[in-house]
């Protein structure tokens, strides 16, 4: 079955830097496009970042535009999110996601598949 393990989390200082990593099996990973998403407290799920399969193609959330990147290793059958810039707003538990069918990457999310999270704190 579809099994997504995220790791990275941590506690980083704003400003800082962290880096995820999402170990994917049981699916073909190199024909899967995969999100980041975030659920913060208080706050409903919020698409982050998408990459297509072969990862030329990525796409952000506005709110991290600049700051954030998502790329894949496919021989690794892993997703990673680069995360500069760090800010107490994007305090969230994270999860990777292999999308399911939507007409927004958002709806893609809630419709595929997910891990069990990450937390990422960014507090001074």
């Amino acid at each position: 079955q579809v099994q997504l393990v995220e790791s990275g989390g941590g506690l980083a200082q704003p400003g800082g830097s962290l880096r995820l990593s999402c170990a994917a099996s049981g699916f073909t990973f190199s024909s899967a496009t995969m999100s980041w998403a975030r659920l913060a407290p208080g706050k409903g799920l919020e698409w982050v970042s998408g990459i297509h399969s072969d990862g030329r193609d990525t796409y952000y959330a506005d709110s991290v535009a600049g700051r954030f990147t998502i790329s894949r290793d496919n021989a690794k059958n892993t997703l990673y999110l680069q995360m500069n810039s760090l800010k107490p707003e994007d305090t969230a538990l994270y999860y990777c996601a292999k999308q399911g069918q939507g007409s927004t990457w958002l709806d893609g999310v809630r419709r595929g598949y997910w891990g069990q999270g990450t937390q990422v704190t960014v507090s001074s």
